[in-house]
């Protein structure tokens, strides 16, 4: 769920258009995404009003999903506590949110995206937050390309538009986002697309000598077969009534899938194993589908003999770690 401040600095921002203004933004960014092949909201905005109904339309799931990649990195290592943060084509700003309930440690916030509309909105967001990072963010105007300047910051976020970027591009982008950073996380939709991004980025990642954090809990190939299955991860969040409205949805509530990796320079902690799927609970048993540090893709049932460990299982979740194999 969004934070209260970005939800009511949301509201207030989308007040200056009408509903039917912004589904009918909403039904004119889907089509042109359509047509085009491009990701909705890229360059396919234009104006005030495309901005705001895409920010209405993706702006809670956009948080959502980076706000949990980030809950797992952050899990693993406690005592990471990042001062300066650099969010590349940051849109409107999501990941700046997310980053800042993560690491109320941050200070130093510099958000890069190319669309001045779009930097207006986040802008304005930005500072209505209750942490002085957020609220102090620096946005630059650029396209995220190789070579252009790049601000050191401990921790360097791409959230939904790695893949935007030509391919023959990202391989240098995922290298400049990752230099001198302590931390860098990349999302992706969780789509096989998205999962292609971010394998594609992992492999960059871990030929430059960084160690994946997570979700994976070793730093080898993929166990996942392309073509037969992707990595991806899932959160749910309520839809307010206006979301639903300008969705065209009569459910209360969505589901983000996302794909994302997280790897560091530094020696860090993580994961012997990482639930790949939601787990099936029956009666007495728990099965887990897991990706392990040794033996690549595993199906555990763990039973109710087993004690602690079944009811540990009981509490996980799709995308938290396991303590085994």
């Amino acid at each position: 769920m969004l934070p209260d401040d970005l939800s009511a600095a949301l509201d207030k921002a989308l007040a200056r258009h009408s509903p039917q203004e912004l589904a009918r933004s909403v039904a004119q960014l889907t089509e042109r995404y359509r047509g085009g092949g491009a990701p909705a909201g890229a360059a396919h905005m234009r104006g005030q009003a495309d901005v705001a109904a895409y920010a209405a339309y993706r702006m809670p799931a956009t948080y959502e999903a980076a706000a949990a990649a980030m809950r797992h990195a952050a899990a693993l290592a406690p005592g990471f506590e990042p001062v300066s943060h650099l969010d590349a084509g940051g849109g409107t700003g999501a990941a700046v949110w997310a980053a800042g309930g993560v690491w109320p440690s941050l200070r130093q916030v510099t958000v890069i995206e190319r669309d001045p509309h779009v930097i207006d909105l986040g802008r304005r967001l930005a500072r209505t937050s209750r942490a002085a990072a957020v609220r102090d963010t620096a946005w630059r105007q650029a396209a995220v390309r190789p070579g252009l300047d790049r601000p050191r910051a401990d921790l360097a976020t791409m959230s939904y538009a790695l893949g935007e970027l030509p391919e023959q591009d990202r391989p240098d982008v995922v290298r400049w986002l990752a230099r001198d950073a302590a931390l860098v996380i990349i999302i992706e939709p969780g789509t096989p697309a998205g999962y292609a991004t971010v394998a594609a980025a992992r492999e960059v990642l871990t030929g430059e000598g960084l160690t994946v954090v997570a979700p994976c809990p070793h730093d080898g190939p993929c166990p996942i077969v392309p073509g037969r299955d992707w990595c991806h991860f899932s959160v749910r969040l309520p839809r307010t009534s206006l979301h639903r409205q300008i969705k065209a949805g009569t459910l209360s509530f969505e589901d983000e899938k996302f794909s994302y990796v997280a790897a560091t320079a530094r020696p860090w902690p993580r994961a012997a194993a990482r639930v790949l799927r939601h787990p099936q609970k029956r009666k007495g048993v728990v099965s887990l589908r897991l990706c392990t540090e040794t033996d690549g893709i595993r199906d555990v049932i763990v039973s109710k003999r087993q004690g602690e460990l079944y009811r540990q299982a009981r509490d996980t979740g799709w995308g938290d770690p396991w303590p085994g194999a």
